[in-house]
C-alpha cells in the first residue's frame, strides 16, 4: 500500500467542487466496540526504520547497544528475515513470559541490577514510545553490501524465492533460552521454535546463505559449524543444487523476546530453559513471505502461490 501525494500546484481552491455536492444519507456512528480491520502487512515495511536521531554511534541513545556494522559512506547494512506481528492477546502472552524469565526479583528497565545477576531485561514487543515492534527469525546475520550490489542481491534471493516452490508454513514455540550475538555483547532470550512440517526455515536459509555467498558474504549458522544433512530429503526446488548450503538448523531457528547487556549465569539460562511456556507453546506462528532489509528499505517477497 503506498500513500497518495498530490502535486504542489493542487490548491486548496482547485479542489473544490463546481457545485454543491448532494447531501448523503446520514449513518449511524460506527460502535465504540467495532474492532478496526488489521493494517496491511505492507503498512509495517513503509515504517520498518525508527528515525536516527545521531550520524554517530552513540550507545547512550540505545540502551547502551554498540553498533556492530559502523555507518560507512556506500555501505549499506542487510538483513534477511522472516517477520511475525503478534495479535493483542498473543503481546499479553509474550510480555508476562517475558516477566517470568526475568526472574523472582521482578526487575524492571529501571531497576538497580548491580546487586543480583539476573540479567536486566529490555523487551522487544514495544519501542520506547509504546509502539508495537516486529518479532522475527532470522535466516542471515546483518551484513553490509554496498550501493551497487544492492538491487542485483534482491532479483538474486527474489527469484530463488519464487523459484524454490516454498509453500506457506507454521511454526510453534518449544523452548525459552539464552543466546548470544556473535561478538558477544548482547544477550537474547529467545523463543527456540519447532521445525515446520515443510522445513521451510532450513531450505529458506539455504537460499539466503547461497545469495549471500554470491556476494562475498558470510553464511548464518553455517559458516560456524559444518553444514549436517538433514535427516529427511526435501525437495529444495527445481533444478536447484543446494548441497553445499543444505543442512538441519532447526536448533538454531528463534524469535528474540527481550535482550540484555548482561551475560546471564549458568543457573539462570538453567531456570530458564526450564520455565513452563503455558499458552505460548499453543501459539501458532505462520509465515507468507520473506523480507529484505537493505538501509531502511525493506522488500516483501511473498512465497509461490503454485506448487
Amino acid at each position: 500500500m503506498s500513500l497518495v501525494q498530490y502535486s504542489d500546484s493542487e490548491s486548496d481552491a482547485d479542489c473544490q467542487p463546481a457545485s454543491p455536492p448532494a447531501k448523503k444519507p446520514r449513518h449511524e456512528a460506527p460502535s465504540k466496540g467495532l474492532a478496526l480491520p488489521p493494517l496491511p502487512a505492507a503498512f509495517h515495511d513503509l515504517y520498518a526504520s525508527s528515525t536516527r536521531v545521531s550520524v554517530k554511534d552513540d550507545p547512550s541513545l540505545h540502551g547502551g547497544r554498540k553498533r556492530v556494522i559502523p555507518h560507512v559512506e556506500g555501505n549499506w547494512s542487510t538483513h534477511v528475515y522472516v517477520e511475525w506481528y503478534p495479535a493483542k492477546d498473543e503481546l499479553a502472552l509474550l510480555a508476562a513470559l517475558i516477566a517470568r524469565a526475568q526472574g523472582p526479583a521482578g526487575l524492571s528497565d529501571d531497576s538497580d541490577t548491580e546487586n543480583t545477576s539476573t540479567p536486566r531485561l529490555h523487551s522487544l514487543l514495544h519501542s520506547d514510545l509504546g509502539a508495537q515492534l516486529p518479532l522475527h527469525i532470522s535466516l542471515s546475520a546483518p551484513v553490509v553490501l554496498r550501493t551497487e550490489q544492492r538491487a542485483s542481491f534482491t532479483e538474486t534471493l527474489t527469484r530463488s524465492i519464487r523459484d524454490s516452490y516454498i509453500p506457506p508454513f507454521t511454526v510453534i514455540p518449544d523452548t525459552l533460552k539464552w543466546v548470544s550475538n556473535h561478538e558477544r555483547t548482547r544477550w537474547f532470550l529467545v523463543l527456540h521454535v519447532a521445525r515446520p512440517v515443510s522445513d521451510g526455515l532450513n531450505r529458506l536459509l539455504a537460499l539466503s546463505n547461497r545469495a549471500l555467498a554470491a556476494f562475498d558474504q558470510p553464511s548464518l549458522y553455517a559458516s560456524s559449524r559444518g553444514a549436517r544433512r538433514n535427516r529427511a530429503p526435501v525437495a529444495h526446488g527445481r533444478g536447484q543444487d543446494l548441497n553445499e548450503f543444505s543442512g538441519d538448523y532447526s536448533d538454531c531457528f528463534h524469535i528474540s523476546l527481550a535482550w540484555s547487556l548482561v551475560e546471564p549465569s549458568k543457573k539462570d539460562e538453567e531456570r530458564v530453559r526450564g520455565l513452563e511456556l503455558g499458552d505460548v507453546g499453543s501459539m501458532r506462528v505462520s509465515f507468507d513471505s520473506v523480507k529484505v532489509k537493505i538501509g531502511n528499505h525493506v522488500e516483501s517477497v511473498v512465497f509461490p502461490s503454485e506448487i
